[in-house]
């Protein structure tokens, strides 16, 4: 059975910065196709962050663009979030999104990151 497991998250002074993991395991060849970050901050909806598709194509949420990077390692089957620049309105919680190869799709537990200011 697949498993996303996220780390990374925590708390951090504006300014500073974080880097999300999320590596998938489980499942026989599982490979990713499309993955994807979001957020989600409280009383408010889950939002787009950033997606990495199959060729490597990146999109950002206009609020994060510059500041945030998405990236993935194939052979670990990892995404990462490089998070640089935090400001206070980035706190949320962090879900990793993954779209395998076989086009099942699966969420990671969610990682809360706090921005103070």
């Amino acid at each position: 059975q697949v498993q996303l497991v996220e780390s990374g998250g925590g708390l951090v002074q504006a300014g500073g910065s974080l880097r999300l993991s999320c590596a998938a395991s489980g499942g026989r060849a599982f490979g990713i196709s499309y993955s994807a970050w979001h957020r989600q901050a409280p009383k408010k909806q889950r939002e787009l962050v950033a997606e990495i598709a199959s060729g490597g194509i990146t999109t950002y949420a206009d609020s994060v663009k510059g500041r945030f990077t998405i990236s993935r390692d194939n052979a670990k089957n990892t995404v990462y979030l490089q998070m640089n620049s935090l400001k206070p309105e980035d706190t949320a919680v962090y879900y990793c999104y993954v779209r395998s190869t076989e086009l099942n799709n699966y969420w990671g537990q969610g990682t809360q990151v706090t921005v103070s200011s």
